[in-house]
């Protein structure tokens, strides 16, 4: 199916951060290695959505009996909305790769990694057509942990440790962001299980309002049931559908009679052959007789809110090897009914990317994010697996896919941000820093109120120098604040700082005992603790920012191979050094095939042994001879990711 064009798309113009049509330096949108500061926001009371009137007959009592009832939202506070226990960090994003598919001049689809409270905080309002998400289930923690990054580890603490009630204040602010996100036409779809679903109905009412309510949806995935002892196997799951007003689109969706329940089912389409169901009907000839006739159900029968689609099985192509991955017909319907060709979709509980993949499929632009870094780059894999496919289908025919990037909020790379050029270096460590960009005062890059700051070189071996001191007490000394305000503090942020320059700040510090004509210098590493202070200093009883705003290091890649017999060999990467304290490799991706983009051999994208812990040894047999060019993905469990290539000769 041929992609539509931008123009085509319905794309709002702020969502990708640059207007349809506005190319930079010659492509549309951020390129790798770029990066996006976080939109001005304003303060949430003014852009938040009020909480939507009640119909009367549905409004919350008092008090039910001797217990008070609260009508709004779990974690809900009247003056702060959720900010009081989730506040506002703004952060820029680190743009770690774009996939091209060859038409850099298209806006390109988003895939975030990082918290997606903090990440959607960041997105345009009225931006999206369609939000799909499949949470945590409020299942166990054992169970919702699907891919073991430290990042997810943490953040399902507050969860668990808060029972019910903290799981649904954790999902409300979420739920919330979503309501803003969403276009007036726009729905969205929470898929859930016995577990939750009630309780979250009953806030998504709060929310959204009971009179937006559209469906809930059981999804029946059919799997063979045995008895247990005290109830009925539970074999299905609920999608929880809310139009964002009364103006939310909605479409019919036609399913082929086989696959459709007996309650859609037209039962007087009862007799078939190979042309398919029909019925008989009474029919009258031109001369006034009446005869018998066929009639054939050619399009099949409208879909009702019971869905049969099978869960993915052991043997399913779709699988990728994770327990929560959803059937890619099941997103597929929601798409249809709730969005047209061009519209936007999003799911900011990303997992492996099915949501993602059914978008491409049917030719909308989408938008996503996950936490874990594993489930992220699972995901990329696959759309790009997927794109070759299309290609291949389209052989010969018009095909146009906008490329995607991907972003990270909130841990960034080092080693990218080290080989950034100089200005986007500044830029980017001082919007993370919260500091604004200056462009007037000589030797000043920017301001953190009224305090001058200086950014070192992006290199990290290259340390500030006793010579960059003097020159940034020198500049500071001509501010009109140094002049006529008497403030004489200045901040250098830089990756390291060699010994005389900390001793030429010791130097200038003295001199306020003595001299007017002292400044007083702080000198911040980017990868230290004070760096994120004014971050870390927002965490409160609900929210961890402790992690936020932090550099990795990627893997140092070690590769062993070894040929076993005829163009079979053994890989290995167990040898691979991790570089970020304390962790461990918790993925290994293998692209057998490497061309100009990595694109994970079917099977070596996500391969757990029977300890469930990622395969560090792998075989593979080569259909042909000759040179290969090969390609290894390994990520740790804080985020690091390496990359390995290499071309052998198979025998």
């Amino acid at each position: 199916m041929a992609m539509t064009k931008p123009e085509q798309a319905g794309l709002g113009d702020e969502l990708f951060g640059t207007r349809l049509g506005e190319v930079r330096n010659g492509k549309a949108g951020p390129e790798k290695g770029q990066f996006i500061p976080p939109p001005d926001v304003r303060d949430s009371d003014e852009r938040a959505d009020a909480l939507p009137e009640q119909e009367e007959f549905w409004r919350a009592p008092v008090r039910f009996g001797s217990v008070p009832v609260e009508s709004t939202p779990l974690g809900w506070d009247r003056r702060r909305g959720f900010r009081k226990l989730y506040p506002q960090v703004m952060l820029p994003t680190q743009v770690v790769e774009r996939v091209s598919f060859g038409h850099p001049e298209l806006e390109p689809n988003r895939l975030f990694w990082g918290d997606n409270l903090h990440v959607m905080r960041q997105l345009p309002s009225e931006s999206i057509d369609l939000i799909y998400i499949d949470p945590p289930f409020f299942s166990g923690k054992q169970y919702n942990v699907i891919f073991g990054d430290q990042n997810e580890l943490r953040s399902f603490t507050d969860i668990w440790d808060g029972g019910m009630p903290g799981y649904l204040v954790w999902l409300n602010a979420r739920l919330y962001e979503m309501k803003r996100l969403l276009r007036k036409s726009g729905t969205i779809c929470v898929h859930l299980d016995w577990h939750a679903s009630n309780y979250v109905k009953i806030e998504m009412d709060k929310l959204f309002g009971y009179q937006m309510f559209r469906n809930e949806i059981v999804w029946d995935y059919g799997a063979k049931a045995t008895q247990h002892k005290g109830h009925f196997q539970r074999k299905h799951d609920v999608l929880l559908v809310y139009g964002r007003s009364e103006q939310s689109k909605f479409k019919p969706v036609l399913v082929e009679y086989s696959t459709a329940t007996l309650r859609e089912r037209d039962t007087r389409y009862n007799h078939a052959d190979e042309d398919g169901p029909y019925r008989m009907t009474t029919r009258r000839a031109p001369d006034g007789s009446k005869y018998r006739a066929k009639v054939y159900l050619k399009e099949g029968v409208y879909a009702t809110d019971v869905w049969r689609i099978p869960i993915i099985n052991a043997t399913s192509k779709e699988r990728i090897g994770y327990p929560t991955q959803k059937p890619e017909a099941l997103i597929q319907r929601v798409i249809e009914a709730f969005t047209e060709e061009g519209g936007i979709v999003a799911d900011f509980f990303g997992g492996g990317g099915t949501t993602l993949v059914a978008a491409q499929r049917l030719g909308r632009r989408w938008i996503a994010c996950d936490q874990s870094r594993v489930a992220v780059a699972i995901t990329a894999d696959r759309l790009a697996n997927l794109v070759d496919q299309m290609a291949l289908e389209q052989s010969g025919k018009s095909f146009t896919v906008p490329d995607f990037i991907v972003e990270h909020w909130g841990i960034y790379e080092a080693k990218r941000l080290s080989e950034a050029p100089q200005d986007q270096f500044r830029a980017f460590v001082l919007r993370a820093f919260g500091a604004v960009i200056e462009e007037h005062d000589e030797g000043i890059h920017g301001y953190k109120g009224a305090i001058p700051i200086w950014v070192g070189e992006p290199d990290q071996k290259k340390a500030v120098t006793a010579a960059d001191v003097q020159a940034f007490a020198n500049a500071v000394r001509k501010t009109l604040r140094y002049k006529q305000d008497n403030l004489r503090d200045g901040i250098m942020l830089a990756w390291a700082f060699r010994p005389d320059a900390v001793e030429a700040a010791e130097r200038l510090r003295r001199l306020e005992r003595t001299d007017l004509n002292f400044v007083r210098l702080d000198m911040i590493r980017i990868d230290s603790a004070r760096f994120r202070e004014h971050v870390s200093a927002l965490s409160t009883q609900n929210a961890d920012y402790e992690n936020f705003l932090t550099f990795v290091q990627p893997p140092k890649m070690e590769v062993g191979f070894k040929r076993i017999s005829s163009r079979s060999y053994k890989f290995d990467v167990s040898e691979t050094l991790v570089l970020n304290p304390g962790a461990k490799i918790i993925n290994v991706q293998w692209d057998f095939d490497y061309g100009k983009r990595f694109s994970s051999t079917p099977g070596y994208s996500f391969v757990r042994g029977s300890n469930k812990e990622p395969e560090l040894q792998s075989e593979y047999e080569f259909p042909t001879n000759g040179k290969k060019r090969i390609a290894c993905k390994v990520q740790d469990d804080m985020g690091g990711e390496g990359l390995w290539t290499a071309e052998i000769e198979v025998i």
